[in-house]
């Protein structure tokens, strides 16, 4: 009883993490410069991860500084570039579709990788989350463009495969999730910042609601929301942790209703029905499947400023904006 209710714990925190990448749109269209969504990325990732390498004072030691810069590519500094292309190649939400594909990938790769063999009913289940998803934000129709169509299926799999790796790997000993944040938010915004600059030029000028709006998405957005996606990969299977994707779609139709004044047709609602439902479906572990032991917790210690842990010394998304682009 107590595990199933620690689980259950567990799957609601990390919920809460494509629950806030539902507010980007929200955020983005009424507090950000328009036009900007690489330096928007970069803005989410860079800052938030610099904030959380001051607060936990670690630095990736020995093989982790190819782990940490692999899975921040993977996670964040391919996936958001790879994300815009695609929403704005393509008509519609189409690359919140092709998105939504995500937890198919994760089942293919944990098969691979982890020894998580998936089960008919995750396939199954996998389908019906992007269906539900399709009807709630493909609203546009046209010619499909190959670059964008490539590069949305790259980000998908890119963001399946950093939820993967990162479940594969672990964390090194005595290192929280918080600090395994914080070196993949920090790759991840390096990685960025050059295409940012060459593409979108020098940032722009930045007035109080801008700085607020950034502020958000960078600490709740992005440094919370990541923190508990990361722990959630570390106490759940990979395939249970992105079954919760389709919560960013879906929070972003409900704001759009709620704050912005746009309509739900019966046709959306039902897709909400079936992208939830299948969300739920998508957390109960098929029989066979060994529950996740959750990470151990950091060890309690004073260390100087950055220094390298020790033998004994740890999820956007631009999601949302997907899932609302072009409407």
């Amino acid at each position: 009883m107590k595990r199933t209710q620690s689980r259950i714990v567990t799957v609601a925190l990390t919920a809460l993490a494509p629950i806030s990448w539902g507010s980007t749109y929200a955020v983005t269209t009424e507090f950000l410069p328009a036009d900007r969504p690489l330096f928007t990325g970069m803005m989410r990732a860079l800052p938030a991860g610099l904030a959380l390498l001051l607060v936990t004072r670690r630095l990736p030691r020995g093989e982790w500084w190819w782990k940490a810069l692999v899975l921040g590519a993977l996670n964040i500094g391919a996936f958001f570039p790879l994300l815009f292309l695609a929403a704005y190649r393509l008509p519609g939400g189409m690359a919140a579709v092709i998105g939504s594909l995500g937890p198919l990938w994760v089942a293919g790769l944990a098969a691979l990788f982890l020894g998580e063999r998936p089960s008919l009913r995750t396939l199954l289940t996998g389908i019906a989350a992007a269906l539900g998803v399709s009807l709630v934000v493909l609203k546009a129709t046209g010619a499909l463009d190959a670059v964008g169509v490539v590069a949305g299926v790259a980000s998908s799999v890119a963001m399946a495969a950093g939820t993967v790796f990162t479940k594969r790997w672990g964390r090194p000993e005595g290192v929280g999730p918080l600090v395994l944040t914080g070196w993949q938010l920090t790759a991840g915004g390096l990685l960025i910042a050059p295409v940012a600059f060459l593409i979108e030029g020098a940032p722009p000028a930045l007035d109080g609601r801008n700085l607020a709006g950034y502020l958000y998405l960078a600490l709740v957005n992005t440094a919370v929301a990541y923190w508990l996606w990361f722990r959630g990969i570390g106490r759940l299977t990979a395939t249970s942790v992105t079954f919760l994707g389709p919560l960013s779609p879906l929070t972003a139709a409900v704001l759009g209703w709620a704050a912005l004044g746009q309509t739900l047709t019966p046709l959306q609602l039902t897709g909400m029905a079936i992208a939830f439902g299948a969300t739920l479906a998508g957390q109960y572990a098929p029989r066979g499947t060994k529950a996740a032991k959750p990470a151990e917790p950091a060890k309690v210690t004073t260390p100087e400023p950055f220094a390298s842990p020790t033998k004994n010394d740890r999820k956007d998304s631009m999601d949302v904006m997907v899932s609302s682009v072009r409407r």
